[in-house]
């Protein structure tokens, strides 16, 4: 791909708008910068597309999302979906609406039926359109928890989830056969809307979405007796979850909800962060300082898409804020639904957990001591839908909690995806059954360490940015993949998983076995002394990621294990590169 002259084309072609050729003619001068925006296109993965906003081909850009739209399109046409119709949402980045709207357009020029949000809305609740509208598929325009100059585009098929195999594979093979961006079409929004082709939708879908939620609700009566003392601080860190969040809480009655004044307000520019993650500690910086004013028990973030929750909770014996990660908050999630379901009505025989294969070990007790099964799939939510869609078609299997580490779950199953919504319901609502029971949610925490075990997870990450960086994160795959380590800091390798080549290795006898999950690039390893360890490169960011697990006698052993494997993991792999 020559990306000089791509970059010419860009600049002398009358279908290119002229701020596309304005930006395009200001970094003329830039070869490093002409040939990262042409030197490949914004790959249209299995989640869809994410990147830099800007002009060119590997950027996010209205004719890069009208491409993607228009391979869309066409698959729809060849699965016989057209009449269906496609649910739109997006979030507070830059160029969201925009970008909701080209891909509204594209479909309508394609006779196929947009239903388009009227204003910014949660990651979860698109995923609940799809299905309550009886759409084909879903479109969410969000980088999630990406730096400001991201955006993307996630893809969801009828069931909710974001699309997996075959359709994952069978939409990319469309949107890579677009090849001539003058081919793509669009129309105006005017005519779409009187051909009864572009729909808004809004508050009808919302009550439909928060009267699910309601349905969630496991123990009514805490709420009920806590709701006046318990204090709740939040913030949608300038995303979708400000409203949504807020309204379930107080409808549920609960008096005491202190929002962010300072991050209400959905902004693209993220202006009190960095970067708009719940999983950094300085997201909650200003949470934290509101806590303390109010002394409040717990302290909630939801990402721009309010698909993730971050969580601190208050030590009542210290007076600190202790941070929940996303496998502790899952954990104590999926303990409490699993206790409720039990005390009211019975764990049914074919109750199941689902987690990801790089969520925590802990999640295996749970599962153990509830009698539940316990299914691993691969990293993505949507593997966890797949299962869902999987109970829903057998007739078998009935799903009970699903979590990742990467701070999302799903309680219920009018949704999808993860559900940051849901989460802050049900963690309020779990506050308050513990609160009745004298117990902070960091009591409940360290009864479940000491009836489970002292699991601690941690995750490295590596970041290697632009072509170069690729290719070294291939290397890593590539060397671990053909010389298996023998330990991995203080711990023996026992056996290794190799998920593209769907392979189990015991390394004591050589015996193998398939790993039973799609394909993927991702490397795990089964340590001993209940410990693990798992590579994979990651899906949205230029990085290679490295998680592990293990399990300590107490809080402080756990700890010291965890940061030493992390540290021995890291100089391991930097020696690699």
């Amino acid at each position: 791909m020559d990306y000089k002259k791509l970059y010419e084309e860009w600049l002398e072609d009358s279908y290119f708008d002229e701020a596309t050729k304005a930006e395009l003619k200001a970094i003329e001068s830039d070869e490093n910068e002409i040939k990262e925006r042409f030197y490949k296109e914004l790959e249209f993965g299995t989640a869809g597309l994410r990147g830099v906003i800007g002009a060119g081909i590997n950027r996010m850009n209205i004719y890069t999302v009208r491409k993607a739209t228009q391979g869309l399109a066409n698959y729809i046409k060849k699965q016989g979906g057209q009449d269906k119709g496609v649910a739109i949402a997006y979030d507070s980045r830059r160029m969201s609406p925009e970008f909701a709207d080209e891909a509204a357009l594209c479909l309508n020029a394609n006779g196929i039926k947009a239903y388009v949000f009227e204003s910014l809305r949660p990651t979860p609740e698109l995923s609940f359109a799809v299905r309550e509208l009886k759409c084909i598929a879903g479109i969410n325009v969000t980088a999630s928890h990406n730096p400001p100059e991201y955006n993307g585009y996630k893809v969801y098929w009828e069931d909710g989830a974001q699309i997996t195999p075959p359709h994952d594979s069978g939409i990319m093979d469309e949107v890579k056969a677009v090849t001539d961006f003058s081919s793509v079409k669009t129309m105006d929004k005017a005519e779409a809307e009187k051909a009864g082709l572009y729909n808004v939708i809004g508050k009808e879908v919302d009550d439909k979405y928060i009267a699910e939620l309601k349905k969630q609700v496991k123990c009514p009566e805490a709420i009920k007796a806590a709701q006046k003392d318990l204090k709740i601080v939040y913030t949608p860190l300038h995303g979708t979850g400000n409203i949504p969040a807020r309204r379930i809480l107080k409808e549920l009655g609960f008096e005491n909800v202190y929002v962010v004044p300072e991050q209400e307000l959905p902004d693209g520019e993220f202006p009190t962060v960095s970067y708009p993650n719940p999983e950094a500690a300085e997201a909650f910086e200003l949470a934290l300082k509101l806590a303390k004013e109010k002394d409040a028990d717990l302290v909630l973030a939801t990402d721009p898409d309010a698909d993730r929750l971050g969580v601190y909770v208050k030590d009542s014996k210290s007076g600190e804020y202790i941070t929940l990660t996303g496998n502790m908050s899952g954990c104590l999630l999926a303990d409490y639904e699993l206790n409720q379901v039990k005390e009211q009505s019975g764990i049914p025989e074919d109750g199941a957990l689902i987690k990801t294969i790089v969520t925590t070990n802990m999640a295996d007790a749970i599962a153990e001591y509830y009698g539940v099964k316990l299914i691993e799939v691969l990293t993505g939510f949507k593997y966890i839908g797949q299962q869902i869609l999987g109970f829903e078609q057998s007739g078998k299997g009935t799903y009970l909690f699903g979590f990742e580490e990467s701070y999302g779950c799903l309680i219920g199953t009018h949704a999808r995806d993860k559900d940051a919504i849901v989460a802050t319901m049900a963690l309020c609502e779990a506050a308050a059954y513990y609160k009745t029971k004298n117990m902070t949610l960091w009591d409940a925490m360290i009864a479940m360490y000491e009836r489970y075990g002292y699991y601690k997870d941690g995750i490295q990450a590596i970041t290697l940015k632009g072509i170069e960086g690729l290719e070294k994160i291939q290397k890593i795959l590539d060397t671990l993949r053909s010389n298996t380590p023998e330990k991995f800091g203080d711990y023996k390798v026992l056996s290794v998983r190799d998920y593209k080549k769907d392979t189990i290795t015991d390394l004591a006898t050589g015996k193998v076995t398939p790993t039973g999950l799609p394909s993927s690039n991702v490397l795990y390893y089964d340590l001993e002394d209940n410990a693990w360890l798992c590579v994979r490169p990651s899906g949205t960011e230029p990085k290679v990621k490295f998680y592990y697990g293990i399990k300590g006698e107490s809080l402080e052993d756990a700890d010291a294990k965890s940061e030493k494997l992390g540290k021995e993991v890291v100089n391991m792999i930097n020696e690699m590169v």
